[in-house]
C-alpha cells in the first residue's frame, strides 16, 4: 500500500482502487465504526463521497475503514498550488457546502444533541455552560445534512470537475449555519483571518442568511472545539465562547 496523506492517530494509504485509512492501535474503536456508518448514511443521499467497503482488522491489530480512493486534489492543494485563484476556490467550496446543506440524513446523530454533549465537556465553569446551553435552546431547529469538519482539505476535486466530499467522523443532521459558524472557525484557528472573513460574508450573501445569525452559533462551536484539547487554541475559543462578549 501507498501512503498518501498523515493526520493525527490516522495514516491514509492507496491500494488500486481502494483506499485504507488506517487508525492508531489506541483509537477509540465505537468512533471508527461511528465514521464509516455516518458515510454510509451520508452515500443514501446521493452526495458524491467515497463509497465505504469495509471496516477491516489488518494483520497488526489496528483498524482501517476501507474505500473507494478517489482520484483528484483537494481544494486545499489547489489553492496551494494557484494562490491567486484562491477566492474562486473559496465560493466553490460555498456552493459546494450549500448544495450539502439541501439534504437530508435522518438517520445521522443529532447536532443538537452533539453540542450539549461537548457543552458539558469543555471545561468551562457551570454559569458559562448554563448560558451556552440556553443559547443553544433558543436557536432554530434545523434537519439538514451538516459535515461538521467542511474546510478545502476535505473536498476532493475529480480530473472532470466534480467534487467529492471526504472525512465525515462529525457529520450531523441540524442547523446550517451552525455548519458554516464551524467553517469560519477553521480557518480562523488555522490564522488565515482574512480568508474566513471572505468566507463567511460571502457565504452569507450567497445563502441569503444573516450574518448576525450565523455568528451567533460561534460561541457554541468554539465551546464544542475545546473539547480536542489543544492548548494553543484554548484562550481564543474561551474568549469567543463567552456569550457576553462575543459578536
Amino acid at each position: 500500500m501507498n501512503e498518501i496523506a498523515t493526520r493525527p492517530n490516522k495514516v491514509v494509504y492507496r491500494e488500486g482502487d481502494l483506499c485504507y485509512k488506517v487508525f492508531a492501535a489506541d483509537y477509540n474503536k465505537a468512533d471508527i465504526f461511528n465514521e464509516a456508518l455516518n458515510q454510509s448514511r451520508v452515500e443514501e443521499t446521493g452526495l458524491f463521497v467515497p463509497k465505504i467497503h469495509e471496516v477491516k482488522r489488518l494483520d497488526d491489530g489496528r483498524l482501517a475503514i476501507v474505500m473507494d480512493h478517489i482520484e483528484g486534489k483537494s481544494l486545499a492543494k489547489l489553492i496551494e498550488e494557484n494562490p491567486s485563484k484562491k477566492n474562486e476556490y473559496i465560493l466553490q467550496l460555498i456552493d459546494i457546502q450549500l448544495s450539502m446543506h439541501k439534504l437530508t440524513a435522518p438517520e445521522l446523530n443529532q447536532q443538537r444533541v452533539k453540542f450539549t454533549r461537548k457543552i458539558e465537556l469543555s471545561g468551562l465553569d457551570a454559569t458559562m455552560r448554563y448560558e451556552l446551553q440556553m443559547r443553544l435552546d433558543g436557536m432554530p431547529k434545523h434537519k439538514v445534512l451538516c459535515h461538521g469538519d467542511f474546510n478545502p482539505s476535505n473536498v476532493i476535486i475529480t480530473d472532470d470537475g466534480r467534487a467529492c466530499v471526504i472525512d465525515w467522523s462529525h457529520a450531523t443532521i441540524g442547523n446550517a449555519s451552525a455548519d458554516t459558524a464551524r467553517t469560519y472557525l477553521l480557518f480562523t484557528l488555522a490564522g488565515d483571518t482574512e480568508t474566513a472573513e471572505f468566507y463567511i460574508h460571502s457565504f452569507c450573501k450567497k445563502a441569503d442568511v444573516a450574518l448576525q445569525y450565523v455568528r451567533n452559533w460561534l460561541p457554541i462551536v468554539a465551546a464544542s472545539q475545546m473539547v480536542k484539547g489543544k492548548k494553543h487554541e484554548r484562550e481564543m475559543l474561551a474568549k469567543w465562547a463567552n456569550v457576553y462578549t462575543s459578536l
